[in-house]
């Protein structure tokens, strides 16, 4: 047991070091996570849609927020395993959210990278893990499978 332990340390070890030398390779350290995360929330509370959705989720809790997006952005990046949280639970519920938002989202994004990178392959990789992340968030929010029955488009 003890072996296969080490074996499965070494393992995380070497994936934590190859996205270290990836990131490094785009020009991605841990401040450009801070500035991605810091510039694109301060975004997110002054856009006219999501703003109030966020403020009236967070309001009086964004210093932790922040932090915990921190994380979460550096765990992705740099595979750390940083963040333990769970994100379909923490979007459960959230009052005026609605799967176009999901598409706001993005574009904030989107603009967030532009303006702080100018290497194309660090905003490529940033931007297809936020696409991922927003549609599994929206598939596992708003999907109901029986809109997908066969038996409710007879004519398709």
């Amino acid at each position: 047991m003890t072996d296969e332990l080490v074996a499965r340390a070494a393992h995380r070890a070497e994936i934590t070091e190859r996205a270290a030398a990836d990131m490094a390779r785009l020009g991605v350290d841990a401040a450009f996570v801070d500035r991605l995360v810091e510039t694109f929330y301060g975004r997110i509370r002054a856009h006219e849609m999501l703003g109030p959705v966020f403020e009236a989720r967070l309001s009086g809790r964004w210093p932790e927020h922040m932090t915990k997006m921190k994380a979460f952005w550096s765990s992705v990046a740099f595979k750390t395993g940083a963040y333990g949280g769970k994100p379909v639970q923490a979007h459960l519920g959230v009052e005026g959210m609605y799967p176009e938002l999901f598409q706001q989202w993005l574009a904030l994004f989107r603009q967030t990278l532009e303006d702080l990178t100018d290497n194309p392959q660090a905003h490529a990789w940033f931007m297809a893990t936020a696409e991922r992340i927003a549609r599994s968030l929206a598939m596992a929010l708003f999907y109901n499978p029986a809109l997908d029955d066969p038996a409710r488009h007879p004519n398709s």
